[in-house]
């Protein structure tokens, strides 16, 4: 009988770090981060969105649109409604009401959340997220600075671009 020799604590580290390998892999992150639009942040920090307390943030927004809006957490994939929708309309931030994605721009992605390939000029403002040890390009709201989601260079044309957006963080409204 072969005696194991992969002591334990490099067993441990390798079974708590196949995840975030399974991550990265399956991502399609570009690695680079910088080959999206200007961030439009800017234009809007003068916005009364700004200025809201995180108690505000807490009274105004469910538990879980909280969390991610505002603490940037994720959704569990295949969890929420929107991702199925397929009614002409526009897609708006849950936390201001910003109409960031017009349904036109919505695909499947497999990826258990709501993807689309392109969004409104000025509506996102984008940042590095060296998270889960890897870099990916994050998204937020430009005018609430709400996080919505990560994109990345796996998305159909004409972009090739994926905006993976977190149902929660978004509310829809039909045409």
């Amino acid at each position: 009988m072969m005696k194991n020799t992969f002591p334990p604590l490099a067993r441990r580290a390798f079974l708590m770090a196949a995840p975030a390998a399974l991550v990265a892999a399956c991502s399609g992150a570009n690695g680079t981060g910088r080959a999206f639009a200007d961030t439009a942040i800017n234009d809007f920090a003068e916005s009364e969105w700004r200025q809201l307390t995180d108690e505000e943030w807490k009274d105004r927004l469910e538990p879980l649109a909280y969390r991610v809006l505002r603490k940037e957490a994720t959704e569990r994939a295949f969890t929420s409604p929107l991702n199925d929708e397929k009614r002409e309309g526009v897609f708006h931030c849950a936390g201001c009401d910003l109409a960031i994605f017009d349904s036109n721009t919505k695909y499947d992605s497999g990826t258990g959340w709501p993807s689309f390939w392109d969004y409104r000029p000025g509506t996102l403002g984008f940042k590095e997220d060296n998270k889960l040890w890897m870099t990916r390009t994050e998204y937020h709201c430009a005018r609430c600075g709400g996080h919505h989601g990560h994109v990345f260079n796996d998305g159909p044309a004409p972009t090739g671009l994926r905006y993976c957006n977190n149902g929660v963080a978004l509310t829809f409204k039909p045409a």
